[in-house]
């Protein structure tokens, strides 16, 4: 699993309109937060998606970009954004690399019989593509404050670090 500090993995996916999102171009640039959920247009997953879009501004005035991650096609993730108005960026990952990347591709047992199945998780990294946090088997409702919180305290331990940094020069 990974953990905090870890040098978080690049990867590039399709989002629901078929453009490419590379995390590694974010690099020096924004925060991210790297949000993986089971499917599209489930109860847990609207919730999740919805809130996350919800706040979106607010990540945004923190330097930081919110993009989903499951294994659906790019179509069903337009479907579901278009759906719920949804703002966040969907990424498609059909066939589970970056879930596996990310550890986030788990043996799940559902209704008595085991399956292979996205464990809903979060990944804070910061500019540096540093991960600061690394958050598995999350429960949706109300992990978007949480997880701001979390961005809040990032950005704010930045810009303290800068002006330590300024200070000693």
């Amino acid at each position: 699993m990974l953990q905090s500090g870890d040098i978080a993995p690049t990867f590039s996916l399709p989002d629901a309109d078929m453009a490419d999102f590379d995390l590694a171009t974010e690099n020096g640039k924004r925060h991210v937060v790297l949000y993986f959920y089971p499917r599209d247009k489930t109860p847990g997953c609207t919730l999740q998606a919805a809130d996350f879009s919800d706040h979106e501004e607010e990540f945004a005035r923190h330097d930081c970009v919110v993009v989903g991650v499951s294994p659906d096609d790019c179509l069903t993730h337009a479907e579901f954004r278009d759906e719920q108005g949804l703002s966040v960026r969907l990424l498609s990952d059909t066939d589970t690399e970056v879930c596996r990347l990310y550890h986030v591709w788990r043996p799940k047992v559902v209704d008595g019989v085991e399956k292979m199945g996205v464990l809903r998780s979060t990944f804070i990294i910061d500019k540096q593509g540093v991960l600061r946090h690394a958050l598995y088997d999350v429960t949706p409702r109300g992990h978007a404050a949480a997880v701001f919180e979390l961005v809040k305290e990032l950005e704010s331990n930045a810009n303290g670090n800068r002006k330590e940094q300024r200070g000693h020069a």
